[in-house]
């Protein structure tokens, strides 16, 4: 005689589990789950982690935590330095322009006394791109590339930028107040903007530590050109141009280079505000002075 189990109840039917879907295209099936929130992502939106994939969220929140690299003296990492280049092709291109129309250009753009006090303020920062001939350009353009990605990389894109251009308003600006003639005084040429960038590789170099005696020598000797050259061979160069470009980039350099680390940026773009201010102020005061000998 044999026994026979019991019957069973019936089982209910288990409900099949629910696919998952991705959390920003919730039409896409996924089996994969970021490696941080553990939402399920999709291949579009899968970015590559250090252990499988992460959500484009947790990759942005986990970049804000990384620290971004900084040039010498706190601007963005520069790994081209596309402000020295575009400065060099605007020169060509504005050389070129010179050629091409006579006097027009450089009558128009160059730094005139009588024109800025007139209104024509422009003139005192567009007069740097203009050279009187090829000798003059290859020699500023070769100045600016030898010693602009040097600066840029040292103080970033936007800080170099202002460096430059302060140092050529710098020049102007003393040409402006200095020039003996200034009605008949047409000024042109990235000499002020190039001294400038003399003075700021002078300052880079004693804030790193570095030998300085090269660039001092260069400084010494573009100066000596610029005094003795013209009583000489009769060729008149603007020492107001390359003295205000000097001083007001060596200067700025300092301000850039020394500026505490707890508020350096800050107090660089202060000093930045502080040194265009103070050139515009020196242009209008200078402007009544101007118009009275036009008149």
């Amino acid at each position: 005689m044999t026994s026979q189990p019991p019957s069973q109840p019936p089982q209910p039917e288990q409900p099949a589990e629910a696919v998952p879907t991705c959390y920003r295209h919730p039409d896409r099936e996924t089996w994969v789950r970021c490696q941080r929130c553990e939402r399920p992502i999709c291949p579009d939106c899968m970015r590559d982690a250090a252990v499988g994939f992460q959500c484009p969220e947790c990759v942005a929140e986990g970049n804000k935590a990384i620290r971004q690299a900084k040039s010498t003296f706190g601007g963005g990492l520069v790994r081209t330095p596309i402000v020295t280049y575009a400065i060099l092709g605007l020169i060509v291109l504005v050389f070129g322009a010179q050629l091409l129309t006579g006097d027009v250009v450089t009558a128009e753009l160059a730094m005139y006394a009588p024109a800025v006090a007139a209104g024509e303020y422009y003139r005192l920062l567009t007069a740097a791109f203009l050279h009187q001939d090829f000798i003059h350009i290859l020699f500023n353009g070769w100045a600016i590339w030898v010693i602009g990605p040097y600066l840029e990389r040292a103080f970033g894109h936007a800080r170099f930028t202002a460096l430059y251009l302060l140092s050529a308003l710098g020049g102007s600006t003393l040409g402006f107040w200095l020039d003996a003639d200034p009605l008949r005084t047409f000024t042109l040429g990235a000499s002020g903007a190039v001294f400038g960038m003399f003075g700021a590789v002078f300052v880079v170099g004693r804030r790193l530590n570095l030998d300085v005696r090269g660039i001092a020598v260069i400084i010494a000797l573009n100066l000596a050109i610029t005094f003795v050259l013209p009583a000489f061979s009769g060729l008149r160069i603007s020492w107001t141009g390359h003295v205000g470009g000097l001083v007001t980039g060596t200067l700025l350099a300092l301000a850039l280079a020394y500026a505490p680390k707890a508020n350096r940026a800050l107090v660089q773009w202060l000093a930045i505000a502080g040194a265009l201010v103070l050139l515009v102020a020196l242009v209008l005061v200078r402007v009544p002075a101007i118009a009275s000998m036009v008149g």
